[in-house]
């Protein structure tokens, strides 16, 4: 079991960053592959970027590719995404996810665990 928390979220001009946290409770957070998605006001949940248990492989979507980073610090049971050059279409809660397993998935059902969102909102 893991419990996660996110934090970090709020507004933000167009071209400015800001940075998510997850906080993940229990002591096998190392074994538990992460991922963040978002989803927007009337649409669909949307993958954005995951990491593996160890923190070795990463993958993201198209549409934050070289502007967001993931990574995570498993002595500390945290996980960040880092958002640089933010865009209004980036408006959306962001939800930090976990996955029993070391490999990543692009597929929000293979998630077992969720936190409860956090809101980040870019003015163009």
């Amino acid at each position: 079991q893991v419990q996660l928390v996110e934090s970090g979220g709020g507004l933000v001009q167009a071209g400015g960053s800001l940075r998510l946290s997850c906080a993940a409770s229990g002591r096998t957070f190392s074994s538990y592959a992460m991922g963040w998605f978002r989803q927007a006001p009337g649409k669909e949940r949307e993958f954005v970027a995951a990491i593996s248990a160890g923190g070795g492989r990463t993958a993201y979507a198209d549409s934050v590719k070289g502007r967001f980073t993931i990574s995570r610090d498993n002595a500390k049971n945290t996980m960040a995404l880092q958002m640089n050059w933010l865009k209004p279409e980036d408006t959306a809660v962001y939800s930090c996810a976990a996955r029993s397993g070391f490999t990543i998935t692009t597929t929000f059902h293979d998630y077992g665990y969720w936190g409860q969102g956090t809101q980040v909102t870019v003015s163009s």
